[in-house]
């Protein structure tokens, strides 16, 4: 009996620490796989001696996940080698010395064994490990790191046939085989990332609406930051200085000039103004700079370099015909990044931060004409349809096909949200736009209101993103 109780104790120790051992391999996979390498990388800059090793590891992850599954396998199937003979005996003859039969004490004893360590094997060989390392993956990928540079060092030769052979059969369909997880984020990854931070309350909203604005930025043209023509003042290469005075005391600091095809031809400031000596009846053109033109289809990082290379804080936009498109400022390249600057030389003018308005019980705002299409992305919390339209009156005239009247309604689908397919049957979502009052036949106040439906309602009233799907 002795014997027996020995045997089944020694079963159990080891059993143990097979589990524990199998603890450390699951650690080890995750701890690594969720560490933040940044954070490593900046460690061992400092001279930390753990966060080296353990960036190191990171740089192997291939061969690391390797090297753990090879030890998660191979302590698994010692678990099960171990428990039957050295504790599934012990107990049916512990049990047949009591007078159970070897009928029942034989399969019960058995089964009942690998059912509990099987159990005891989940629990603290597994999903405790897994649930510790995600949850502090740095303190114990510092932990292990020595410890899985020894692992990986003696036993590396095995590792090294297994790799070899899982990556000949990746090869086979197709794939190259890859040594490293890579941590970058593309673009839209990172907009994602942003987006989730923010709905999770981990990042605060003005902070994600700036990282947001910044991805955008460099794939942002002229076109989309400029002030159109319509809306720029400005004076011919005719106008007097006594002129320029009388026009710069409204405020505008800085004027384009325009020849007699009304292309942009200089650039007049108002430090050149006051540094006039001449007459009062002097033309413009006497005092006016070479002009800073770029294309409407340039990317703003490239504009914002040419007019930094000519010491320009204004530029005249080209179009694609040749035409005068508008002015574009360093303050509409700020704007881009931190959203709108007002100044006193702004006046009565209203701000666009001023001229939103919500009622979000109702999931409704009110906006003006001019406001881009991305930033009534960021108002709405959805994405617009990306048609050839800069602003929310353009998607209104767009989806009308027709300018619009002070009352009129359009309403257009918007793209679906892949964040819903996650959730199983995805939303169908419209938003009606309302043109509230209209400045020279171009709306200057809308009412967007955000419709969500299931797709079965969504059937009765179609209307492909981007398009009318009605008008009153």
């Amino acid at each position: 009996m002795t014997g027996l109780l020995l045997s089944l104790l020694l079963g159990v120790v080891l059993i143990l620490v097979i589990i524990v051992v199998n603890g450390y391999f699951v650690a080890q996979e995750f701890a690594y796989m969720s560490v933040d390498r940044a954070g490593l990388a900046a460690r061992a800059k400092t001279g930390d001696r753990r966060a080296q090793r353990a960036l190191a590891v990171t740089k192997r992850t291939s061969f690391m996940l390797s090297g753990a599954q090879l030890g998660i396998t191979v302590t698994g199937l010692l678990v099960g080698y171990i428990a039957e003979p050295l504790i599934g005996d012990s107990l049916a003859q512990i049990f047949g010395g009591l007078g159970v039969p070897a009928a029942v004490t034989i399969p019960v004893s058995t089964i009942g064994v690998l059912v509990i360590a099987t159990i005891v094997q989940m629990i603290f060989g597994e999903l405790y490990p897994k649930n510790l390392a995600i949850s502090a993956p740095e303190p114990l990928a510092l932990r292990l790191a020595r410890s899985t540079q020894i692992y990986l060092a003696v036993f590396g030769w095995l590792i090294t046939v297994f790799d070899v052979a899982a990556n000949l059969f990746v090869r086979l369909i197709g794939v190259k085989p890859v040594h490293d997880v890579d941590s970058s984020a593309s673009p839209q990854e990172l907009r994602r990332a942003v987006a989730d931070s923010r709905e999770s309350g981990h990042l605060p909203a003005d902070l994600a609406v700036l990282i947001d604005r910044v991805l955008d930025f460099p794939s942002d043209d002229v076109e989309h930051a400029m002030i159109p023509a319509s809306r720029v003042a400005t004076v011919t290469h005719e106008t007097t200085v006594a002129e320029l005075r009388r026009e710069m005391a409204h405020g505008h600091s800085r004027f384009p000039v325009l020849d007699d095809r009304a292309d942009p031809c200089g650039v007049v400031q108002l430090i050149d103004l006051l540094r006039h000596t001449g007459a009062e009846t002097d033309p413009v053109s006497v005092i006016m700079r070479t002009p800073v033109l770029v294309p409407t289809l340039m990317p703003l990082p490239a504009a914002l370099d040419e007019m930094r290379e000519a010491g320009a804080q204004l530029a005249c936009a080209i179009d694609e015909y040749g035409g005068f498109a508008g002015i574009i400022t360093t303050e509409d390249v700020a704007e881009e990044l931190v959203g709108e600057i007002t100044d006193e030389h702004d006046g009565g003018r209203e701000s666009a931060l001023h001229r939103i308005h919500v009622d979000q019980p109702s999931q409704s705002w009110e906006v003006g004409g001019d406001t881009h299409i991305d930033e009534a992305s960021r108002i709405i919390g959805r994405q617009l349809p990306e048609d050839d339209v800069e602003t929310v009156a353009g998607l209104a005239i767009s989806a009308s096909g027709a300018f619009l009247e002070p009352g009129d309604t359009v309403t257009v689908a918007l793209p679906a949200d892949p964040a819903d397919l996650a959730e199983g049957e995805p939303v169908q979502r419209e938003l009606e736009i309302t043109a509230l009052e209209v400045d020279r036949l171009v709306p200057s106040r809308l009412r967007l209101h955000l419709i969500e439906r299931d797709a079965d309602a969504m059937d009765t009233h179609p209307a492909a993103p981007g398009t009318e799907g009605g008008h009153r």
